[in-house]
């Protein structure tokens, strides 16, 4: 079934654990998704990023995920996440995304609350739910990196600020995290999470989640984490299922999606349960 992002978000921050987010690029990621979350009985969000709409558009996606959740017994959001410009989170609410997240993270601090705030009122009149992100989560390389990151952490003090002006139903912060592969083990700051979640009242969200060890998924949860972005592990995970099959004898697409499929699924149960999402649906 097709929620927002409170239904699953809200109960994880009450009862201290994660909820993962899974982009999907195709439909081999998604039904590998799905049977993860459908076996443990878990809540589920799925969607795409703006940087990722080359593989698949705003429709194709949300047609994807839409016609796979339909029927499903757990609560999956269809979120879009990472939104840059007002008119593609428009383009997302109208396609039926049931959250967006707008990515004004690198406008000065005023602009960010004034264009999520509209934002929020759009998206909330017709049910859809909105994560803001404050500070700003670089990339670990590429044209995001950053050079300074503790520049651009999250303010504790500016965060009940930004969430009570702007009504963001979850916040995405920056404590150490980094898009991509991390070419060095990173280093969360821990005790700047536990200020965030003590200064405000919503779900906040840790992006930028391949990579990072299992102890560090289970100290950031405890200390009021709820929402985990994961894409680079299972993109790899896709080609590994790929690849096995070609190591196998498979020379055919259709045969190759069964490895892809059961490859991804593997990736998501572990990280499902490594969040203690399992049997929360």
């Amino acid at each position: 079934m097709l929620v927002n992002m409170n239904a699953v978000l809200l109960p994880a921050k009450k009862d201290h654990y994660g909820v993962g987010l899974f982009n999907a690029v195709n439909l081999e990621m998604l039904n590998g998704i799905m049977d993860a979350a459908e076996g443990l009985k878990a809540p589920v969000i799925i969607g795409t990023a703006e940087i990722l709409l080359k593989a698949a558009g705003i429709k194709e996606v949300a047609a994807m995920v839409k016609s796979r959740s339909e029927d499903s017994p757990v609560p999956v959001v269809l979120h879009y996440d990472h939104g840059l410009t007002f008119e593609k989170c428009m383009e997302a609410i109208k396609a039926g995304f049931t959250s967006v997240m707008y990515d004004c993270s690198t406008a000065s601090y005023e602009e960010n609350v004034e264009r999520v705030a509209e934002m929020v009122k759009i998206a909330h009149a017709v049910g859809v739910t909105v994560e803001g992100e404050l500070g700003h989560v670089g990339d670990n390389e590429g044209a995001g990196r950053l050079e300074k990151p503790d520049d651009y952490y999250t303010d504790p003090s500016v965060a009940a600020d930004f969430v009570n002006r702007t009504h963001v139903d979850a916040l995405a912060i920056a404590v150490g995290n980094a898009h991509g592969d991390y070419k060095f083990p990173p280093k969360l700051d821990f005790d700047r999470i536990s200020e965030i979640a003590a200064a405000v009242d919503v779900p906040l969200v840790l992006h930028g989640g391949s990579g990072l060890s299992d102890d560090d998924f289970r100290e950031a949860i405890k200390r009021g984490i709820a929402k985990i972005n994961i894409f680079t592990d299972i993109n790899k995970a896709q080609v590994r299922g790929m690849q096995e099959g070609i190591a196998a004898g498979v020379n055919n697409a259709f045969d190759l999606a069964e490895y892809e499929v059961k490859a991804v699924r593997k990736v998501v149960e572990e990280k499902i349960l490594l969040f203690s999402g399992d049997g929360k649906a």
